[in-house]
């Protein structure tokens, strides 16, 4: 006689639908996909990992691995590929995609042709940003002619003031003085508020009717909202998130950054 679990399993109704369909460029051996759905991993019997964006079949890349590899299997934002030989051998390797992040008119500090550019997403209200910024003060302080550092806004919705804060950066800018409205906000950040706020830019010297005029002014809105944009496209989950040359920093320390800098100024 057949068991509950196997009479629901004969009862129950199974409905498929295609979602993707794309040819690949190489007979496979193996597949695996990251858990946000973005990457799928194939392993090829010409010895190599093709990358494929999910959504469209865009081959992004391809690793050369070991002919004698069997299996693969990645982390979850496919940023560590996993792989197993018949020897019974495993390895790591880490796996990271230089994104084109736009920084038109975006703040900077440092010389502006420098070699590098170093990208922050960052939020006021974040206080594990507020402890970066004297490591990044630290590595431009010893790469002054070779690196410019940039400042892209990303306020996180947890954080209630940090997207009023974001605007008043902004709005400070078109006056020609973010970075002083950026130490004035992260002094004040476990306290900020529109009072606080307020308090900052007239500290600063800032025009004030200017300044409040712009806190609602839809130019402002969009410079906040393309740097929210710009963080999506490049894959940006939390902050602070740092980029050398669109490659992401995967770690705080000042030598894992200053070893980033020099392997992109050993490569040009």
């Amino acid at each position: 006689a057949d068991t509950p679990t196997q009479s629901a399993q004969s009862n129950a109704s199974l409905v498929t639908s295609q979602l993707a369909t794309w040819k690949l460029n190489v007979k496979p051996r193996a597949f695996a996909q990251s858990l946000d759905n973005q990457l799928v991993f194939v392993l090829g019997e010409d010895s190599k990992v093709h990358i494929y964006a999910a959504a469209d079949g865009v081959e992004k890349g391809s690793v050369p691995v070991a002919k004698e590899t069997v299996a693969i299997d990645i982390a979850p934002r496919g940023e560590m590929l996993f792989l197993v030989d018949s020897n019974k051998n495993y390895t790591a390797l880490d796996i990271s995609f230089a994104q084109d992040i736009d920084t038109t008119g975006s703040p900077f500090i440092g010389r502006k042709d420098a070699p590098v550019t170093l990208v922050v997403f960052s939020d006021f209200q974040c206080p594990f940003c507020s402890k970066v910024q004297p490591l990044l003060d630290e590595v431009l302080e010893k790469n002054p002619d070779k690196l410019k550092i940039v400042f892209k806004h990303l306020p996180l919705q947890m954080h209630k003031q940090a997207r009023p804060a974001a605007i008043a950066a902004i709005a400070a800018h078109e006056q020609g003085k973010f970075w002083q409205m950026h130490d004035a906000l992260f002094a004040v950040s476990k306290k900020l508020n529109k009072e606080t706020i307020q308090q900052a830019a007239k500290d600063i010297g800032l025009d004030m009717d200017k300044f409040n005029k712009d806190l609602t002014s839809s130019a402002v809105e969009e410079k906040l909202k393309k740097d929210m944009v710009d963080a999506g496209k490049a894959g940006v989950g939390g902050t602070p998130t740092l980029y050398i040359n669109g490659r992401q920093v995967k770690g705080r320390g000042t030598d894992i950054i200053q070893n980033m800098i020099d392997q992109e100024l050993s490569s040009q």
